[in-house]
């Protein structure tokens, strides 16, 4: 017979234990159950408090430890991104199918509470609103600041902004792009892969150029994370990676380091059928400090897409 332990911290005898779940899919706007890193564990404490959970896993197949031995801070973004549309659905009341558009998203880590340890990250999330507002009774956009903490201890911190719209506004908004569905457009060839500390060519975002610090932004939908569904433009989330990969081109090949903290800003939608380019400005250090500070932009068809302001540091030794 196979004995299958239960986890220590759950008493086998103990009837009033909730199995954890995962939030909907739908409410964290994934369509990949494995890419949900929010649980159905959420509360309201009032208008602008909420308290929720998360699970880190030990293995990702994209979000993987870096260097083998520290989660990705690139989790902390895509949590942050997750409660603000979690906080949307549960807590005012948006209807599925509403648009959501992220003006801001910024992060940072604690380095040496990164350890991946012999179980997955179960994480504390408080949630701080502010700037709500509203338009005929109905949640238009807000901030929204989350400190993420696992057994009392802060990990990880941030916040971000959006607006959201409904569906018959953004079909207005976007009549011309939604009139026709565009084709995926061809990758084009990659940077070597161990260049922006990556593995797979598949997993690489930046091709190469006649300059080392620019890039053209390599797009390819059928990455299943990140793009975990179709939509009519290029999701954010793959402009933060290619802000990531574009900042670890400064490092020595092979040698792993963690994006700290990332103040990012979006200000247009990024297209598919227009290349992308990808630029960096010269790594700043801070003094007495490991940590060197890289700003990224993002330009297609000669205007901005977002900015981020990146902070890298050597991977702790112990």
């Amino acid at each position: 017979m196979l004995h299958t332990p239960a986890p220590t911290d759950i008493a086998a005898t103990d009837a009033r234990v909730r199995p954890t779940t995962t939030a909907p899919r739908e409410y964290v706007h994934r369509a990949a159950l494995a890419e949900v890193f929010l649980t159905a564990d959420w509360s309201r404490t009032d208008e602008a408090h909420f308290t929720m959970k998360a699970q880190w896993p030990r293995g990702h197949s994209f979000f993987g430890p870096v260097g083998g031995t520290h989660y990705d801070p690139m989790l902390a973004a895509e949590t942050i991104r997750q409660v603000g549309a979690l906080l949307a659905h549960v807590g005012f009341d948006v209807p599925l199918g509403h648009q959501f558009l992220m003006w801001e998203l910024n992060y940072r880590v604690q380095p040496s509470r990164l350890p991946v340890g012999g179980a997955p990250a179960e994480l504390r999330l408080d949630v701080t609103c502010s700037d709500i507002r509203r338009r005929a009774g109905r949640l238009t956009g807000l901030r929204y600041e989350v400190l993420l903490s696992e057994n009392g201890r802060e990990i990880a911190g941030g916040d971000a902004r959006y607006t959201c719209t409904s569906p018959e506004v953004y079909r207005r908004l976007r009549a011309d792009r939604l009139a026709e569905p565009l084709a995926a457009p061809a990758p084009t060839a990659p940077v070597a892969p161990r260049r922006v500390g990556r593995r797979d060519d598949f997993d690489v975002v930046l091709s190469p150029t006649e300059r080392d610090d620019r890039w053209r932004l390599r797009v390819d939908t059928r990455h299943p994370i990140l793009f975990d569904h179709p939509g009519d433009h290029i999701p954010g989330m793959v402009l933060l990676e290619a802000a990531r990969q574009a900042v670890h081109t400064l490092a020595p090949v092979g040698r792993a380091v963690l994006p700290v903290a990332m103040d990012a800003t979006f200000h247009r939608y990024a297209e598919f059928d227009s290349p992308c380019w990808i630029e960096t400005e010269p790594a700043v250090g801070y003094p007495g400090s490991a940590e060197r500070l890289v700003r990224v932009t993002g330009r297609q068809d000669g205007e901005i897409l977002f900015t981020s302001i990146t902070t890298v540091a050597d991977l702790p030794t112990a």
